[in-house]
């Protein structure tokens, strides 16, 4: 009987022993379901960005799970940000900057474990749906490196001809009623075919799907009824903007956004297109996030909705007249600032105002779902702060766009600092909307420098075949997309 018992206790000491990560291959692993959305800015009902969204199914998540009230992109633009929460490394780290080249096209990326296929590698079956890498940026040779499934991405269907004609003759830079039924969108296919594959999941294994959805993206389109949702175009609520934003804002400022598709507020006033925008891109929201009901109600429908842990985010924000533009590509908080929410079993109810990043998000996974930590990776887990989102956190978010351009954005300050030097400082306690730069005033040279010493050690170079919206400098000449920049020719 001794003897019996020695070897029980023997068993448990041993079993106590064992890395978590062994321990978790013998126990049911949280589930992940990873939602992605293009281009939303805090124009959501949780988040109070906008008085008039209406976001109902990520309003309800939020009250789930914790909501990230000061969550930051690593880029303001797609490639660059997705290729980062992917990675776990920072665009300064790697080079990739732009639309273009994918990552695994570039060297410091090139043989880089994904999250997702981090996953795999630990048991888990993996899928995607939608826009979950930037398009293109994975060739479909390697689709199923990246995951077990690489399952349907439509692209935003276009009207015979542009309901707004803009500057840029660009098809996807439009807005309107359209098209006259949903099931036509790219979000509604996409969440079919997620919702398909939650229905026939691989019994006995830990599943790690990602959906990403397209909306707001421009063409922001959405059927009628969605429009009908929100009031007429004259008692549509307008962005607050300040006449003279820019007045002390430097000139380099201009240099991230030189030549885009996306129009000027001055554009948009004298076409008298500001509040049709507007209009569509909160219907647009308002249609995303209903396939984002659609995608919970299949989950919640199964018996894995308690074993998954479910965290939704937006890859960049979007100006809508703000600083004088639309579109993204700046290092304001309009730019940098989006929806980050994570729900399900052990997730605290609450709120967290402290800075966190994207970055974050690789670390904070592995760490919730019991993996062996992986050295390498660049942000922090956030795992303290779901479980007590009161936690604090010493490290602010940090936004780069093209080489030398950082913001870093603290609990209270915004800090930019331009790759020619210049900077910008935000008080956003009294300061919401950034309207004053506060970096030449010497009483918050204390603030600068605080800051300044988080900015990224290394500063790497684009990587080779980087194009689209990069900034570079070649014997003291700025070139933006590979053509010099002329200060006479700046779009106000």
């Amino acid at each position: 009987m001794k003897a019996l018992l020695r070897l029980q206790l023997l068993i448990v000491v041993c079993l106590l022993a064992l890395p978590a990560s062994m321990l978790g291959a013998a126990q049911a692993r949280p589930n992940v379901l990873f939602i992605a959305i293009d281009d939303l800015n805090d124009w959501v009902g949780c988040l109070g960005g906008h008085p008039q969204a209406q976001t109902p199914h990520l309003d309800r998540l939020a009250a789930r799970g914790t909501l990230f009230l000061n969550a930051h992109i690593q880029s303001p633009l797609c490639n660059p940000c997705r290729a980062s929460v992917l990675t776990g490394l920072r665009p300064s780290t790697t080079g990739i900057y732009g639309l273009r080249p994918g990552l695994r096209d570039v060297e410091a990326t090139r043989h880089a474990v994904t999250l997702p296929q981090y996953f795999a590698r630990h048991g888990y079956f993996t899928a995607c749906f939608g826009k979950v890498h930037h398009d293109g940026s994975i060739p479909p040779r390697l689709h199923t490196n990246e995951f077990n499934v690489w399952g349907p991405a439509p692209g935003i269907p276009v009207p015979p001809t542009k309901f707004v004609q803009t500057p840029d003759a660009i098809r996807a830079m439009d807005w309107g009623v359209f098209p006259t039924d949903d099931r036509d969108q790219a979000d509604w296919k996409i969440a079919e075919a997620a919702i398909a594959q939650l229905n026939s999941l691989p019994p006995n294994q830990p599943f790690f799907l990602a959906v990403g959805f397209r909306l707001p993206h421009v063409p922001c389109f959405a059927s009628q009824k969605w429009f009908d949702l929100y009031p007429p175009e004259d008692q549509i609520v307008l962005p607050q903007v300040l006449a003279d934003d820019r007045a002390d804002v430097p000139e380099f400022a201009w240099y991230l956004h030189w030549k885009l598709p996306e129009p000027r507020l001055s554009w948009l006033e004298q076409a008298n297109q500001w509040r049709p925008l507007v209009r569509a891109y909160l219907a647009s929201t308002t249609f995303m996030d209903s396939q984002i009901g659609r995608l919970l109600d299949a989950l919640d429908a199964l018996p894995a909705r308690d074993r998954t842990v479910v965290v939704l985010w937006s890859d960049h924000g979007w100006h809508l007249g703000e600083k004088a533009i639309t579109g993204k590509n700046t290092l304001w908080e309009r730019s940098t600032r989006v929806p980050l929410i994570f729900a399900g079993p052990g997730v605290a109810q609450g709120r967290c105002a402290q800075p966190v990043e994207l970055l974050d998000l690789y670390p904070t996974l592995v760490e919730w779902c019991g993996l062996p930590s992986r050295t390498g990776l660049e942000g922090h887990s956030l795992v303290p702060q779901l479980k007590d989102p009161r936690t604090p956190r010493p490290w602010p978010a940090i936004t780069t766009h093209n080489v030398g351009n950082h913001a870093i954005r603290s609990e209270h300050w915004r800090y930019i600092r331009y790759a020619d030097g210049s900077e910008e400082l935000y008080d956003r306690r009294v300061d919401p909307h950034e309207w004053t730069n506060l970096a030449r005033d010497p009483q918050h040279a204390a603030v600068l420098r605080d800051h300044a010493r988080w900015l990224p050690k290394l500063d790497a170079s684009p990587a080779p075949g980087s194009a689209h919206r990069v900034l570079t400098q070649t014997n003291g000449v700025w070139f933006w997309e590979g053509r010099r920049i002329d200060p006479a020719e700046k779009e106000d």
